[in-house]
Order: structure tokens, then sequence, then C-alpha cells
């Protein structure tokens, strides 16, 4: 069962810090082997956070 969310187990945002390089490559590479197709992948990744670079020319 999952657990209840309340104030008391809530992360505010800035107490969040960025995964390492190598552990999102990791990341990255199960979901692809998991996910049915790219769309699914890329939204996965994209929930998780470790999404592609987007290049800002």
């Amino acid at each position: 069962m999952a657990a209840k969310t309340t104030a008391e187990n809530e992360i505010a945002d800035e107490e969040l810090e960025p995964v390492a390089d190598e552990t999102a490559r990791q990341a990255q590479r199960v979901v692809a082997a998991y996910a049915t197709d790219a769309d699914e992948c890329r939204m996965l990744l994209s929930m998780l956070g470790i999404g592609p670079a987007v290049k800002l020319d």
C-alpha cells in the first residue's frame, strides 16, 4: 500500500539535488529497456527528470 502524502513527508524543491550523470545514464538505459515504445520512454524519462538534454542556441 502506498504511503499517504502529508505535509510531514513532503520535500521542498530546494532540498532536491540533481542525480549524478552516470546514475542518470544508467536509469535511462533501464527505462529504455522496459518501455514499450519511444513515446512511453520519452514520457517516463521526462517524469523522472532524466530526459535528454535540450540544446539552447
